[in-house]
């Protein structure tokens, strides 16, 4: 088996990286269910003013779609760090480890490639919409494009994060860079019921 050196200045900065974004996909995740509570209640106080009040308000609609934008911003990282979004991974899995690792390398370098230029055009974005208002609300639309910047900067910090740890796992020691545990898995020994977690202490 050929030998694999260590890379500790790579695992010291990828564990710098994998703490900063864990924070900040945490936070995000946090936020996040605020945004749906209050989505929610703006759609349901709609519906109350609606069809029991009989006057509907001008702006629950759009206030609610800000909302979900942000909210989807705000969880895109995490997605992303932990494989949620949609992928086809049916080559990589058929070609020999070298190569599906050197095809992953090319694909992240690619989506930082992509995601750079998606943020740059969302900065633009964004500074436009100080130009404009909301049709319903007084807010400058600036702060809901916000919401895109947000989005794919959170998206590049993990990108970099998954870039780097590839990076180990090719040309380093693939033990030296384990994938951080995803908070939205509940592990099987935590479920009711499970003998670990009904064991009395001791």
């Amino acid at each position: 088996m050929p030998y694999t050196p260590p890379m500790p200045a790579l695992v010291t900065a990828l564990r710098a990286l994998e703490a900063l974004n864990s924070r900040l996909l945490a936070l995000g995740r946090h936020a996040a269910w605020v945004l749906v509570a209050l989505m929610v209640a703006t759609i349901l106080l709609q519906v109350f003013m609606r069809y029991v009040v009989g006057s509907a308000l001008p702006w629950p609609e759009e206030v609610a779609r800000a909302l979900m934008i942000w909210m989807m911003a705000l969880v895109a990282g995490s997605g992303y760090r932990w494989g949620a979004f949609v992928s086809i991974d049916l080559v990589g899995e058929r070609l020999p480890v070298v190569i599906a690792r050197a095809l992953q390398l090319v694909l992240l370098v690619l989506a930082l490639i992509l995601l750079v230029q998606l943020f740059v055009l969302a900065i633009e974005f964004f500074q436009r919409g100080f130009r404009t208002r909301a049709a319903s609300f007084k807010l400058q639309r600036a702060w809901i494009y916000l919401a895109m910047p947000v989005c794919f900067g959170s998206m590049i910090l993990v990108n970099v994060e998954l870039l780097m740890r590839a990076i180990g796992r090719t040309f380093g020691r693939a033990e030296d860079f384990p994938t951080p545990p995803n908070p939205l898995i509940v592990a099987e020994e935590d479920l009711p019921g499970h003998p670990v977690a009904t064991r009395p202490a001791e």
